[in-house]
């Protein structure tokens, strides 16, 4: 890459002009994940043999004359919840240990028809259920700010995997946070687009009404390419929106950025500002805020009422709908199959589901999956399950109304600066509670960023997020770039990374 933080639009220009080849840059980033991986583990596979053969296709292609895409030669890593042919897709699980796809997902063939080049599989949160990428089942990822720290979650290797240089973009997916929480804590940029805004055919389902597929870069810019290119109608997923993803490049030149900050509306949640979060990342979202009063925009204070019960929500919505997708993983069609014998007299049929699934799944899933059986059991959907729907319906209300007046909304990504390995494993409640300020966004179905706005006193990175109306991710990107254009948080690298 001639530079180990070279961004992939610098990348991209080196080989559509002939300055490096596709192949040299593949092998370099290779070279880095050889050299830095043992320690971070953000890969669970490195896609070696498949990576080299795109990049010399990607070399003969130019050669021969023929276009080449938006992504062109730009080494990526992707998240092991989206299926891949070429490489196994374990979700960071037993139950799929050696499943291999037999197709490759919606955004696997989009980036690939760009000319991206995919360098491996990222670690994560078993089946994405999780904040700290410390519950997979083939060990945890380290944040390369502190190896003895976590990377954040679920999409943590893939966080990982670009503060550390090993890749300029990847692919994360997001669900409650999944792609901006751990962007948060490793120093980068994590982009959840508008629900339905990109395909999810080929992403393995955790909640489907929450899930979708977002990007991770270094810089503002790269991940709006990244979007441009996963984005826009698909057939083979219903829930898939038909409206095209507009130029958002255009957005973040200096000629469409030059009055952008005089006009834009920003509001503050007073929800935002509460108790539990920790007071350097306030200080830091408030200097945030405080560049953007600067260069002239707009503050409004405004309120999400029913934002203080969101994590409940989402709780109660997320492991319901886990509970119905990871039915299917009973070790009859493929996944994990059992091969412990049935006890005499016991059922063969019921030995092998239960024995499969126990098998198969980790502590956190089965802990998800039996809150999600009885919120929806007998008795109770109306109680649970029924009743986050109706407070699901209320804060989509708040936060339409919120975002009418406004033209996107500032606070924290995260309550904190990322915790220990360890240090929360004894207590869920407090790593669900990581997710404080980003489940709103799905629970809402609205696209949001976070970028890297400061570091604690200890060294690690802060990230603030920025949430816009549905389909508002042209505002969204300009108005991040705005303040990364004034700022140099995103040029700082991991000591030991450089």
């Amino acid at each position: 890459m001639g530079s180990t933080w070279t961004t992939a639009a610098e990348i991209r220009t080196r080989v559509v002009g002939g300055e490096s080849s596709a192949t040299d840059i593949c092998g370099q980033s290779l070279a880095r994940i050889d050299a830095g991986d043992s320690e971070i583990r953000a890969f669970l596979e490195v896609t070696r043999e498949h990576a080299t053969l795109r990049a010399r296709a990607l070399d003969a292609d130019r050669a021969a004359g023929g276009p080449l895409g938006l992504l062109a030669g730009v080494p990526l890593a992707v998240k092991d919840n989206i299926c891949t042919r070429f490489a196994r897709t374990t979700c960071a699980s037993q139950a799929l240990a050696e499943y291999r796809p037999p197709f490759d997902a919606a955004v696997i063939e989009r980036a690939e028809r760009a000319g991206a080049v995919i360098v491996g599989k990222t670690n994560l949160d078993e089946f994405a259920m999780g904040s700290s990428t410390e519950y997979g089942a083939f060990g945890l990822s380290r944040n390369p700010w502190n190896l003895e720290c976590v990377p954040g979650g679920s999409s943590g290797g893939s966080a990982a995997a670009v503060a550390a240089g090993f890749v300029p973009v990847a692919l994360g997916s997001d669900t409650g946070g999944s792609v901006r929480q751990p962007a948060a804590f490793c120093g980068v940029v994590g982009l959840k687009p508008t629900y339905g805004r990109v395909s999810r055919f080929g992403l393995v389902a955790y909640g489907s009404s929450l899930d979708q597929v977002g990007t991770m870069a270094r810089t503002v810019g790269d991940a709006a390419a990244l979007l441009e290119v996963i984005a826009g109608p698909d057939p083979r997923d219903s829930t898939c929106l038909t409206d095209p993803m507009v130029d958002l490049g255009s957005r973040l030149s200096d000629a469409a950025l030059a009055d952008a900050a005089r006009k834009l509306r920003i509001g503050i949640p007073r929800e935002f500002f509460g108790a539990g979060l920790d007071p350097e990342v306030e200080q830091a979202v408030r200097g945030a805020i405080a560049v953007y009063q600067r260069l002239g925009a707009a503050l409004i204070d405004v309120s999400l009422p029913s934002m203080p019960h969101a994590v409940a929500v989402y709780y109660l919505i997320a492991t319901a709908e886990c509970s119905s997708n990871l039915a299917r993983f009973d070790g009859v069609h493929y996944g994990h199959r059992t091969s412990r014998p049935p006890q005499p007299r016991a059922n063969p049929t019921e030995h092998l589901y239960s024995a499969s699934r126990a098998e198969g799944f980790g502590a956190e899933a089965k802990r998800r999956i039996i809150l999600g059986t009885f919120a929806l059991s007998a008795g109770y959907a109306d109680k649970y399950y029924g009743k986050a729907l109706q407070v699901r319906r209320l804060l989509n209300r708040e936060m339409q109304d919120v975002l009418s007046r406004v033209d996107v909304l500032i606070g924290p990504t995260t309550p904190t600066a990322a915790f220990r390995i360890g240090e929360k494993s004894a207590n869920p409640l407090q790593i669900y509670l990581a997710d404080t300020y980003t489940i709103v966004a799905n629970l809402c179905g609205v696209p949001a960023i976070s970028i890297p706005c400061g570091f604690a006193r200890c060294g690690l990175p802060i990230g603030m997020q920025l949430m816009a109306p549905h389909l508002g991710e042209p505002a969204l990107v300009q108005a991040a770039r705005l303040y990364e254009r004034e700022t140099d948080w995103h040029n700082c690298h991991p000591p030991a990374f450089q």
